[in-house]
């Protein structure tokens, strides 16, 4: 085959370059999106924690604005905190 021959042995190793090259810049992209895909999914869970989190903090805030509510309302009668 013509591969053996001695002059080919040139131009068979400059088409190389350009593939290997192509295999590292898909590589490359691969762990980028691979890392974007991760950092989005942290800020997705993040998220999704803060705003359950917030929930509770809230459903809290309302019952003891209710409590004191009620309190101000007895204090505001004359009835003893018994």
């Amino acid at each position: 085959t013509m591969s053996h021959h001695p002059h080919n042995q040139g131009h068979i190793q400059s088409h190389q370059r350009p593939i290997q090259q192509d295999w590292a810049n898909r590589e490359y992209i691969e762990v980028i999106t691979g890392s974007i895909k991760k950092i989005s999914d942290f800020l997705n869970s993040f998220d999704t924690s803060c705003r359950s989190r917030l929930a509770t903090l809230n459903e809290k805030l309302t019952h003891l604005e209710r409590r004191v509510e009620y309190i101000e309302a007895r204090v505001t009668k004359g009835e003893t905190l018994t």
